[in-house]
């Protein structure tokens, strides 16, 4: 995993370790994310995948019922053969958001905007769980991506050379951490508007610290959002197209609104699969 440090200020823009080793930087992707129709077999070709095709069913059910205020449902997928989850994969696609949980943990945003594909491992890398979830972004990855996390920054007594204008940064985050648990709305520190050292970056990168998750989203340009390890704080790096940093931020929420997708977004995903599977009945 690269350093977000780099990822804040972008590559080639920070000096080389004393012992003559460089930062490693996550490859972002490129190009905008438009809606396209998966590449389908032919409907003679899955006269065979009725266990894929119930699949698909049971998860347009979902999705034409899908309730905010509700748990999120679930599809699982993980009883079919090869044969029949080729079928759904395909059906499915990969849309604009990844998310990266160490090696237990991974899931991809379909075609279908709302409907995410999950999987998880356990400790020896065997599949425990792999499902398709209904909602605005997977509850599983939600729940562990502060598990662990502390609670408060530990604001020190004295701060280093060059560090200016961090400090009166952390008392701020402890607030709104402390009160982020069912906030309405996020809280916003535009590190793209403060004036700012590479010292005070480091500073906060290491009083938050880091969490396992990233998530990836690809629409206009890239964005870049990385779980502290302080409850409910992300970084949250916006690129444009040729991957300059655009815009740095400390977002304190439970989610980024720009990893989610919007209730209407999952009503249009409906009427999509239920284009989709109308060509097998």
């Amino acid at each position: 995993m690269s350093n977000p440090i780099g990822s804040m200020v972008g590559p080639g823009s920070q000096p080389a370790d004393e012992d003559g080793g460089v930062l490693d930087y996550m490859s972002m992707p490129s190009g905008m994310m438009i809606f396209a129709a998966p590449d389908l077999p032919e409907p003679e070709d899955t006269e065979d995948l009725a266990a894929g095709k119930a699949a698909l069913e049971d998860l347009l059910q979902l999705l034409e019922s899908y309730d905010p205020s509700a748990a999120a449902g679930r599809a699982d997928f993980s009883k079919l053969d090869a044969a029949n989850l080729e079928l759904v994969n395909q059906v499915l696609g990969e849309g604009e958001v990844s998310v990266i949980g160490g090696a237990a943990l991974q899931a991809q945003e379909s075609v279908l905007a709302g409907v995410w594909r999950v999987r998880e491992a356990d400790a020896d890398g065997r599949l425990v769980a792999d499902y398709a979830e209904v909602s605005p972004f997977p509850e599983g990855v939600l729940t562990k991506a502060f598990d662990g996390a502390q609670a408060q920054i530990a604001i020190p007594d004295r701060f280093g050379p060059n560090i200016f204008n961090a400090p009166p940064l952390l008392p701020e985050i402890n607030d709104y951490v402390a009160r982020s648990e069912g906030a309405a709305l996020p809280h916003v520190i535009n590190l793209s508007l403060l004036p700012h050292t590479e010292e005070d970056l480091g500073l906060l990168n290491d009083l938050l610290g880091r969490g396992e998750i990233t998530i990836l989203s690809r629409g206009y340009g890239n964005c870049r959002i990385t779980a502290t390890a302080t409850k409910n704080a992300w970084w949250v790096q916006f690129y444009n197209s040729q991957d300059t940093l655009i815009l740095n931020t400390i977002e304190i929420c439970r989610i980024p609104e720009v990893a989610c997708a919007a209730p209407e977004d999952i009503a249009d995903s409906a009427d999509r699969l239920n284009e989709i599977l109308e060509v097998y009945r």
